[in-house]
């Protein structure tokens, strides 16, 4: 292949025809495969339907027989008339049983709707009693009888009783069930006419050329000129549908009776099933040459349309991509679809501009917000510390002390309620302290010792408020106790390293130090604080740096060896100028 051809291989137009190709291609496969799925599927479920049918009707002719069957042996075993016919020669005793047994079996035919005759036939005397529903020929009489006198003779030499059960047989042009049971040499035996089983199946809908039968060893027994007609063949297995007829196919459903050689068939032309799918199977057919005649008006119209705006859509979106903000598309000629994407594009990029400054704007708003909610969580919780400790004071009636410890509450509060600001200078944090460690000594006299070790250099650097005092007061809270003194340590300095400059605070104590567990989640950042509100403003420091700091600000919880709290801070150092707001 050339230069030329391979470059006119790889040209989008080559590419999006065969990709056309290969999505069409596919597709319309697809179709012809879904019409001939489409058609079994209408089959089987045609089938299903009257398989089920088929089913449930010949349930209930077995049912039917199975009670005719129940019938018969209940005369042939229980009934008295019958068994002194079976066992008294002709004389008056005979003839008045066989009366008897006349009357008792015309009342009882009537029972059984699907039953034409009855008989009682003694071999030995060639006697009949005869039953019938309706009237009957007398050649269709003489048939049925010789037809029991043959099973009578075939017969003669076996067991004292025999039920021969339900058989199909020709009389004439009809064809009948006959039930025969022995009894010595006297014979009762039924007949159904195989017409009479139809009538109900008339009412079912099969088509204008289909219908239903019964059929016996691959012959139809009613019906015979729908099968003869249409060629269809019939199949001792019923147990699948299948296809058969010359000309017409026919869906032949079909179910064999558990108490004789015969079966329930439907037979349904094809065409009535798939009558709304010829349409759709001449739409396929034709759909292959009409995807090739279109491919290229398709092409055409994809470029002009589509191809062209796109490319100018993703052009702009790259260039959005790379920071370029004020990037926006032109307004040119192009479908009404495309010239709402680039409005509403451009609308969306000034939005952006716009939401991304509003944004930026109420998330300082807000993180002022939080900051200020989450220093004055701690106020409560210090007041009422100090309330309880001049009631103390009071009750031990220390004067001089209760003035000393309001002045330095006094102060205290004064530095709180001043302390709304996002930052204040380390020497304040440094003073406010102090002034709470002297509280603390005041009402642990003896208890507690600190050190404060500051560089003078670092007086003036803005740190956030309370960030030593929420320490302190824990340590108090939890290290403190009338059983040993407890000495706290705060180190401030400043902590170098290649990239920048960070201010380092240690605080350390000789107390207990933390519970394990409360250790572990305390280094993963997780509130601690229980119902009493302990460990709260730990929680509350976390959460205030990483709203001032992000993840640039860390701390640290350790134990001391051999007993004792460590926490280590690291905050970015910030300039004096940085007090003022966030």
């Amino acid at each position: 292949m050339s230069w030329n051809g391979r470059m006119a291989f790889h040209t989008i137009r080559v590419k999006l025809v065969i990709g056309v190709l290969i999505l069409t291609l596919p597709i319309v496969g697809m179709l012809i495969y879904s019409n001939f799925y489409a058609i079994q599927v209408v089959r089987t479920q045609v089938a299903d339907s009257y398989n089920k049918m088929m089913q449930l009707y010949m349930n209930q002719i077995d049912n039917n027989l199975d009670d005719i069957d129940k019938y018969m042996n209940n005369v042939v075993a229980l009934n008295a008339d019958f068994a002194t016919m079976a066992q008294t020669p002709l004389n008056d005793r005979y003839f008045t049983a066989k009366i008897l047994l006349f009357n008792q079996m015309s009342k009882d035919i009537f029972m059984y709707q699907s039953l034409s005759s009855l008989f009682v036939y003694g071999a030995n005397q060639d006697d009949f009693l005869e039953v019938y529903r309706g009237l009957k020929s007398y050649e269709e009489q003489d048939s049925l009888r010789s037809h029991i006198r043959q099973i009578a003779q075939m017969s003669d030499k076996m067991e004292q009783y025999h039920s021969f059960g339900w058989e199909v047989v020709r009389i004439g042009e009809t064809y009948y069930l006959i039930h025969v049971i022995k009894f010595n040499d006297l014979y009762m035996a039924s007949a159904i006419d195989a017409n009479k089983l139809m009538i109900p199946l008339n009412l079912i809908q099969f088509g204008e050329q289909g219908g239903a039968l019964f059929a016996s060893e691959s012959k139809p027994i009613t019906n015979a000129e729908l099968i003869q007609h249409n060629g269809i063949e019939l199949r001792n297995d019923m147990e699948e549908y299948y296809l058969s007829g010359h000309g017409n196919a026919y869906l032949i459903v079909g179910k064999t009776s558990r108490n004789g050689n015969f079966s329930l068939i439907a037979v349904t032309p094809d065409d009535k099933i798939l009558e709304n799918l010829p349409a759709i199977q001449r739409i396929v057919s034709l759909s292959p040459f009409l995807s090739l005649a279109l491919i290229p008006i398709g092409l055409f119209l994809l470029r002009r349309t589509i191809l062209i705006p796109l490319n100018r859509l993703i052009a702009a979106m790259k260039k959005i991509r790379e920071g370029n903000m004020d990037t926006r598309i032109d307004d040119l000629p192009a479908a009404s679809d495309f010239r709402i994407v680039n409005e509403t594009f451009n609308q969306m990029i000034d939005q952006i501009q716009k939401l991304k400054i509003d944004v930026y704007e109420e998330q300082l708003s807000k993180q002022k917000e939080e900051l200020h909610r989450l220093q004055l969580q701690m106020n409560p919780h210090f007041f009422l510390n100090s309330l309880t400790i001049l009631y103390n004071m009071a009750k031990t009636n220390k004067v001089d002390l209760m003035m000393e410890m309001t002045m330095c509450l006094i102060q205290h509060f004064r530095f709180i309620y001043r302390s709304s600001m996002t930052f204040v200078l380390l020497k304040d944090e440094l003073e406010h302290t102090r002034n709470y460690l002297r509280i603390q000594e005041l009402r642990f006299p003896g208890s507690l010792t600190s050190d404060v070790r500051v560089p003078d250099f670092l007086l003036d650097t803005p740190v956030p408020p309370l960030i030593l005092q929420t320490f302190v007061e824990n340590v108090v809270k939890h290290a403190v106790t009338l059983d040993s003194p407890v000495r706290l340590v705060i180190e401030i300095d400043v902590k170098a390293d290649q990239s920048d400059s960070s201010l380092s605070i240690s605080i350390r104590d000789t107390g207990k130090g933390f519970p394990p567990g409360i250790l572990e989640e305390l280094n993963k950042g997780n509130s601690v604080s229980n119902d009493k509100g302990e460990h709260i403003g730990i929680w509350n420091i976390q959460r205030r740096l990483r709203l001032l700091y992000g993840k640039v600000a860390t701390i640290r919880f350790a134990n001391e060896n051999p007993s004792g709290a460590a926490i280590d801070i690291v905050l970015p150092l910030q300039l004096e100028g940085g007090k003022g707001g966030l």
